[in-house]
């Protein structure tokens, strides 16, 4: 296939020329050696022409040892989660890298000129069979770069065209929108079971708005960064009057006075304040902009911004004119610090217009969202389950695993916890021995985890992460869907809204048949707690108390897939805090007490006509009273094997009796963790903090005899 260069030397390519002639066949709209071709031969030598090679989606990479023992070769895999806590930062390109390749683009006079065009960054090549597309409109510069801070991560899920507008190009944004919208139904014609998502950033937000609006039959997704809701006349006005008064001149002239004295600023601050007291992220980018004030002059021309204040007026009044028609599912990423084009009431009036809308706020980030540090849309993307390969989100085949530095920053979360609790984790051989290792947990699926849900899920954080480090394990938790549900005007609106990210980020999927089916048929870990919101949300008194159904549900499913059940048991949090207020107290509360029937009413009872105790599902927050904390002990007991007993299984009375061993199984590592944390020496928070001064902070403390 053909492809011609677009940016040789900064390792981007075009769309290919057979994509060119299915959208409309219009030169103008894709790159041309001619027209593009970069004319910086002497910075040639700098770049690499070839495309990055990505590592696997999700960022699992395992290395394997081999190891001689009595003659025969052992394979050990090494989990890439192993050393979680001192994982860095997903590599990723700088701000000195836009401006720079930006540069490039910008070239001489002449390359600001020439239509728009697609373009896709080679170092997006390597996504895997069956991506999406993602085309991503750009804000004011029009560079097309927005997402270089991203390409990286982007580039192993979805397929990622940039649209490049030429400095000196006057498209307007009616026309702008016809060649995103041709784009659109090309590939959609193509691919039409695949959705198409368009990410755009302030202006390109609007006209990625615009299209939705005039394709609703077409399945797009939305990620709009900073939309550019309003133009603030207070500074806009004043803004274009200045340009129109001022010789052409201008940003040689701004180059000349400020790019040395900003410089020499900078210096000074670095030399009077140490780096270690400074933002280095802030002081390199500071430093960066300073040393390409040349670039950012060549990007907005008198002329150019000029022009980009009407074209944004245009694109703003015409989205506002037919946003009702949007029918398109939408990620809104707003900056706390963007007060130009940013505006909350219409943020709000986007919420609540557009359907399936959610909003992320960035408090403490400002113009550029994309192009910051803190800001990864990858991990967004996971943390509010908003990639799909088809019609809809599917929990079990769309989700990604977590980088190693993504699951750090789950863990430091829970760090105080993991490091106040110092969890004890036993598990059982095949010969019925007790180990204080993950080692008696199976390696292959399927295998079902089954046991006690601590009061509001405490003891997820140092199980699940754990079991990564240790054995590179990922447990698929059975979560409850309110976890997943992103309502308007909820009762969870007073909540933080990442309170939940670590449940999506880790696997956890909505609790139904048909994804334990599918988990199961996948030879995946399963986590699952038969007691549900029941147990997770006992009252006083009923700590370790198991709220079980009386039906044996996932015996005969289990079964079926020859998965192995694993039982457990988890103690300590009865020696971390005191329930002081629990759903019985709250129930004489008139406020708490009508809180809660409105949970109840928006979440809904999963259990509803159980007779049982298990039926009576009530959503509260319990009120705690913390303790100096004790321990977390967890207990996982002998592996109960299911393989080529599906027939036997079908028995109603055969899977009762499973049903029942398994659940006795739970009470019994319950009863013999509670009875043996009482000759645990360091049990209590003391022993254990004499004891890591004297051995160090990453040794591990012992326990009770096993």
């Amino acid at each position: 296939m053909a492809v011609t260069v677009l940016a040789y030397i900064s390792g981007f390519s075009p769309v290919s020329s057979s994509s060119r002639e299915r959208i409309g066949g219009n030169d103008d709209h894709f790159c041309s050696s001619k027209s593009i071709l970069l004319r910086r031969r002497s910075s040639a030598s700098k770049y690499r022409i070839t495309a990055i090679k990505s590592p696997t989606p999700g960022g699992v990479r395992r290395r394997r040892k081999n190891k001689e023992e009595d003659g025969a070769k052992l394979v050990v895999v090494e989990s890439p989660y192993s050393r979680v806590e001192t994982a860095r930062p997903d590599s990723r390109k700088s701000l000195s890298d836009f401006l720079e390749e930006a540069r490039d683009f910008v070239g001489d006079e002449e390359d600001g000129f020439g239509p728009p065009r697609w373009f896709s960054p080679l170092e997006c090549s390597a996504q895997a069979q069956g991506s999406p597309l993602l085309l991503f409109i750009p804000g004011i510069d029009g560079t097309g770069l927005g997402l270089i801070r991203q390409h990286k991560k982007l580039g192993e899920i979805f397929n990622i065209w940039c649209l490049h507008i030429p400095v000196r190009d006057r498209t307007p944004a009616k026309d702008l929108v016809k060649l995103i919208e041709r784009t659109v139904k090309s590939e959609n014609y193509r691919f039409p079971n695949r959705p198409i998502y368009l990410v755009g950033e302030s202006i390109g937000a609007c006209l990625a708005l615009d299209v939705a609006a005039r394709n609703p039959s077409i399945d797009l997704a939305l990620i709009l960064a900073n939309p550019a809701t309003h133009v603030n006349d207070l500074m806009s006005k004043p803004l274009s009057g200045m340009l129109n008064v001022l010789p052409d001149e201008v940003p040689t002239l701004l180059e000349e006075i400020f790019g040395d004295a900003l410089t020499a600023m900078l210096e000074a601050l670095s030399d009077e304040f140490s780096v270690q007291r400074m933002d280095v992220g802030m002081l390199r980018d500071l430093f960066t902009v300073s040393a390409n004030l040349p670039i950012l002059s060549r990007i907005f021309t008198k002329d150019t911004l000029l022009w980009k204040l009407e074209l944004l007026k245009s694109a703003i009044a015409s989205v506002n004119s037919h946003l009702y028609a949007v029918r398109a599912e939408t990620l809104i990423l707003v900056s706390g610090h963007d007060q130009w084009l940013l505006n909350e009431e219409d943020i709000d009036r986007f919420s609540r217009t557009l359907p399936n809308c959610i909003v992320r706020k960035f408090n403490d980030s400002g113009n550029f969202l994309l192009l910051e540090d803190g800001v990864d849309l990858v991990t967004i993307i996971k943390c509010k389950c908003f990639y799909r390969r088809g019609k809809f989100h599917d929990y079990i085949s769309d989700y990604i695993l977590p980088t190693p530095f993504e699951l750090k920053q789950q863990l430091e979360e829970h760090r105080l916890l993991i490091n106040a609790t110092s969890p004890v984790m036993l598990s059982t051989l095949e010969n019925g021995k007790i180990v204080r290792s993950l080692e008696g947990l199976p390696s292959e699926g399927p295998v079902l985890y089954v046991g006690y849900h601590m009061i509001l899920g405490f003891e997820l954080a140092p199980m699940v992460t754990q079991l990564l480090k240790e054995r590179n394990i990922h447990l698929r938790g059975l979560t409850h869907p309110m976890i997943f549900m992103n309502k308007q005007d909820s009762v969870l609106d007073s909540l933080d809204p990442q309170i939940f990210d670590k449940y999506k980020i880790s696997g956890g999927a909505p609790v139904s048949n048909i994804n334990f089916y599918k988990l199961l048929r996948l030879k995946s870990h399963v986590l699952l707690y038969p007691g549900g919101v029941r147990e997770a949300l006992h009252r006083k008194g009923e700590e370790y108390k198991l709220f079980w159904p009386e039906k044996p549900e996932f015996v005969r499913v289990a079964s079926k897939f020859g998965a192995k059940i694993v039982p457990f048991g988890v103690v300590g949090e009865d020696d971390i805090f005191h329930i002081v207020l629990d759903y019985n107290d709250q129930r004489n509360i008139p406020i708490l007490k009508d809180l809660m029937e409105e949970a109840l009413k928006e979440f809904g009872n999963l259990r509803e006509g159980d007779e049982s105790e298990l039926g009576n599902q009530e959503y509260y927050i319990p009120g705690l009273v913390p303790k100096i904390p004790g321990r977390f002990y967890y207990y996982f007991g002998k592996p109960i094997e299911t393989a080529g007993k599906e027939q036997e299984l079908k028995d109603k009375e055969k899977a009762q009796e499973l049903y029942l061993r398994v659940k006795s199984e739970v009470e019994q590592c319950i009863a013999y963790l509670k009875r043996k944390r009482e000759s645990d020496p360091y049990r209590n928070l003391v022993p254990r903090m004499l004891y890591q001064s004297s051995h160090g902070c990453s040794s591990e403390i012992p326990t009770f005899d096993l």
